[in-house]
């Protein structure tokens, strides 16, 4: 907010002045605590008062005490609906027409949301209330979420306070890549402790409430609560695992059926809505081996128990609010940012990272490690079967715009105000009638300028006025959707939608089909709920209504060009403004330094270089790592020898080990890779003070990524998550490190696109 003017009056000295202070920060009368809870990748039917037999009984008493939007949509996406919600504005609109990671030079795929789009942070900010967000962020460019970067898109420098979270879009539940306000933290606990990242968001969450409350009892807050439950990997503690044991035995098929039933019931649907039927590429529960089928099980217990275990720390943070008298006062909005995930794949994954880089595991792999699933050594996703009964009834999912996709839960909460206890409502709802609807029932105006930055106007539509009338016309009539080339408009119960394809690997359509010639459905949602029944052919000029509506719409809120090609955008990064190096130098003491502004030494010969002293009696520890548990490199001393291990994506290791231990004194620790197959393998060595003690042909060194989650590269340290387990936790190095460089080979690397698709696809 802007210095008031100052209102006094200054002489020459104290006796002929008078002194002026401006008036405190002062929220509107009676204005509510503001709660904001974001779920990742929980479909319309995975809540229990959505109709699922998974345990979420907090999340049922908000929705019994509040009410639940049954026609409640978002992007399809995490950081563009991120956007809307804390926007008010469409995601295109804003620059995040897709995620961060995949940025484009266009203006609605910038990947940098302006200071012309203000934040529900800054707005709450500017009228008194204290802000945090805690969890996820996946709203700041990748080549900015370093040390060295710009914190202007960082959540401190988008109006809130405090932060305690993490940047991008997925991480490690029990060894997390945290961000405490504006620096790099490790966790405070380890799996062998207990520790799971949920549990620490609640205690953050509490802690934040108590702080404020220690000094001021009366000042309003806003907590944006964003978890990563239930973003892969599906990780859990193993007592809320077994709870699951034997619960989902029926499969899929079944589950989504009593589902759809329990939907009804619920009145959480229409009475008339149909279930829309199981997709052919989806198969039939009854026709998966048994192995099959105790597999696609145990990968849905461990979601299960990551939701129940969500819910329970939620439970918790409300009941804090219940402990010392502020949930009367306090307005909780629950919401899902797309529908369940798909990149599970049609069996399931134990390691994301393999799919990224072309060596997805096989059925019997993944048996082979069926005890596994669900704890630190696993980054486990369930298959396309579970996706598709995590979105009943509808069809579709997640990154596309069918109703599986866009649709999602949400629940209001605030007893202070709302009186229709437990009701539904039917109103179309977007992500970016969020903030309008709290600026409204607190009292404030969209402000004309923040920090001076004039504001561009709100899109989206309060939804307060469903509070008392259930039955009240909707207001938000019309609403575009598109994501990654696939396309819907919405307008006035009725619904035009096209599904593009995003690469080959997904579906036998083609996606380089021109766009005019993909081809187009046509739904009257107001009376069919789940689309069902396809009347393009019926009312071609509707549909053609509908259409043309699009391209106004795609124009007005920046969609356009319209691109399906998202491997381009982690081949073809936008520009970071650093000057091209062969050569990178790097020293300890520093913190973590994402894998994408690290050294990148996929697909290219390279060269570690350690220079350090050893004292007398040894020292052991790291020099330099890459990466965590399900995949990376670290070259570290143990047992006083020098060794380098490349992690093949938690699927095998490279290991190299020096025959002799170091003696006392200064030397020069090398790794050397010759990369013959960019995407195959190539010859590695080993030297001390320029001697080869050990060599090895790497058959397949990482393609690709090393990791999406955020962990990168360290010096004299290793990361939360160990790279191999021939050392444990962060193993400092115990001797005298005076700096680690890394040389590259300066030629063109080649680029798989289909791999790039994959990657890309997976980092939301």
């Amino acid at each position: 907010m802007e210095p008031s003017e100052f209102q006094g009056h200054v002489g020459r000295d104290w006796r002929d002045s008078e002194p002026w202070w401006p008036e405190p920060l002062r929220p509107p009368a009676d204005a509510p605590n503001v709660v904001l809870v974001v779920l990742d990748d929980v479909g319309f039917a995975q809540l229990g008062c959505f109709g699922s037999d998974l345990d979420t009984p907090n999340i049922d008493r908000l929705a019994a005490g509040g009410l639940r939007y049954g026609r409640f949509h978002t992007t399809a996406l995490c950081s563009p609906t991120r956007a809307c919600l804390l926007t008010g504005r469409n995601h295109h609109s804003v620059g995040m027409g897709r995620i961060t990671d995949l940025a484009r030079g266009y203006p609605g795929y910038s990947g940098r949301i302006p200071k012309s789009a203000g934040f529900m942070s800054e707005i709450l900010r500017d009228h008194g209330y204290a802000t945090w967000a805690v969890g996820k962020w996946h709203l700041t460019p990748d080549d900015e979420a370093h040390l060295a970067g710009s914190r202007a898109r960082w959540p401190l420098g988008r109006g809130f306070e405090r932060f305690y979270g993490w940047f991008h879009g997925e991480t490690h539940q029990f060894a997390p890549d945290l961000v405490h306000d504006s620096h790099f933290v490790e966790p405070p606990g380890t799996y062998e402790d207990g520790y799971h990242l949920t549990e620490d968001l609640a205690d953050r969450a509490i802690e934040f409430v108590t702080d404020l409350r220690a000094v001021d009892p009366d000042k309003p807050f806003f907590c944006y609560l964003a978890t990563g439950a239930c973003h892969s990997p599906h990780q859990a503690p193993a007592e809320w695992i077994a709870r699951y044991y034997g619960r989902f035995d029926q499969g899929w098929d079944e589950w989504r059926t009593a589902t759809y039933r329990r939907q009804l019931e619920l009145g959480i649907i229409p009475p008339d809505a149909e279930l829309s039927p199981r997709a052919d590429w989806i198969p039939a529960w009854e026709t998966l081996s048994a192995d099959e089928q105790r597999l696609a099980a145990r990968f849905m217990e461990c979601f299960a128990a990551f939701l129940a275990h969500a819910d329970h720390q939620i439970g918790r943070v409300v009941e804090h609010l219940r402990a010392i008298g502020e949930l009367d006062r306090t307005l909780i909005v629950l919401v899902s940012d797309n529908g369940a995930s798909s990149e599970g794949g049609p069996n399931g994954s134990i390691n994301d990272v393999r799919q990224w880089n072309m060596m997805p595991a096989s059925v019997e792999e993944m048996l082979g490690r069926i005890d596994e699933i669900g704890g630190p050594t696993i980054h486990n996703n369930y298959p396309w079967g579970w996706t598709t009964a995590g979105n009943t009834p509808f069809r579709r999912w997640k990154r596309e715009v069918h109703e599986g996709g866009i649709s999602d839960p949400c629940i209001v909460h605030w007893p202070a105000r709302i009186t229709d206890a437990g009701g539904i409502r039917r109103q179309y709802t977007h992500a970016i009638d969020v903030l309008p609807t709290v600026l409204e029932v607190i009292g404030i105006t969209q402000p004309a300028t923040i920090d001076g930055v004039p504001q561009r106007p709100l899109e989206g539509t309060s939804f307060a006025y469903t509070f008392d009338d259930p039955d009240a016309p909707e207001r938000h009539d019309t609403q575009y959707s598109e994501m990654l080339g696939s396309r819907a408009i919405y307008h006035r119960g009725w619904k035009a939608v096209t599904y593009k394809p995003l690469g080959k690997q997904y579906t036998d359509e083609d996606p380089d089909l021109p766009f005019d010639q993909d081809r187009w459905e046509l739904f009257h949602v107001a009376t069919d709920f789940a689309e069902c029944h396809d009347l393009a052919a019926q009312e071609p000029e509707r549909l053609r209504e509908l259409q043309d509506l699009w391209w106004r719409e795609a124009e007005r809120h920046q969609v356009l060009p319209l691109d399906n090609r998202a491997g381009v955008a982690i081949a073809e990064p936008p520009p970071t403004g650093l000057r091209p190096r062969t050569r990178y130098e790097y020293r300890p003491g520093g913190g973590m330094v994402p894998e994408a502004v690290a050294v990148d030494v996929k697909r290219r010969s390279h060269t570690i270089t350690a220079e350090v002293e050893i004292p007398e009696g040894g020292a052991d520890g790291i020099l330099l790592a890459m990466g965590a548990v399900l995949g990376g490199y670290a070259l570290f001393v143990q047992d006083g020898r020098l060794q380098y291990v490349h992690n093949l994506v938690g699927r095998h290791e490279d290991h190299l080990v020096a025959p002799d231990p170091l003696t006392p004194g200064p030397h020069t620790l090398g790794f050397a890779y010759r990369c013959d197959d960019p995407f195959g393998g190539g010859h590695a060595t080993l030297t001390v003070d320029g001697a080869v003690v050990a060599e090895t042909e790497i058959r397949r060194f990482t393609p690709v990524r090393f990791s999406i989650m955020g962990t990168g590269l360290t010096c004299g340290y290793g990361g939360p998550s160990a790279v191999t387990p021939r050392y444990r936790g962060t193993f400092p190095f115990a001797g005298t490190l005076h700096r680690v460089l890394v040389d590259i080979d300066p030629g063109t690397r080649p680029v798989n696109f289909d791999a790039e698709v994959r990657a890309a696809l997976n980092a939301d």
